[in-house]
């Protein structure tokens, strides 16, 4: 599986979201990128699905992106564009 972490996740993501629910977990992404073989550490994920893709999180990074929304402890969902 190749592209940066943020791509690995957007597009797990996207996988994720396509079923009835608009929200995820950390764990739903890392059992997603696990099972298309993505290497990328779960650290790395879980940094940058709780706070560089964050809009809602503290600035911490040099880079930040704002992917994902928080509605809850834990919970996540793409924020809405446009």
């Amino acid at each position: 599986m190749g592209g940066t972490a943020r791509e690995q996740i957007l597009s797990a993501i996207g996988r994720i979201a396509m079923g009835p629910m608009d929200t995820f977990t950390v764990p739903d992404v890392l059992i997603e990128l696990r099972s298309r073989g993505s290497d990328l550490a779960e650290g790395t994920i879980r940094t940058h699905i709780t706070s560089r893709m964050c809009g809602d999180s503290p600035d911490h990074h040099g880079t930040t992106y704002d992917d994902l929304e928080r509605v809850d402890r834990g919970v996540y969902r793409l924020r809405a564009k446009g």
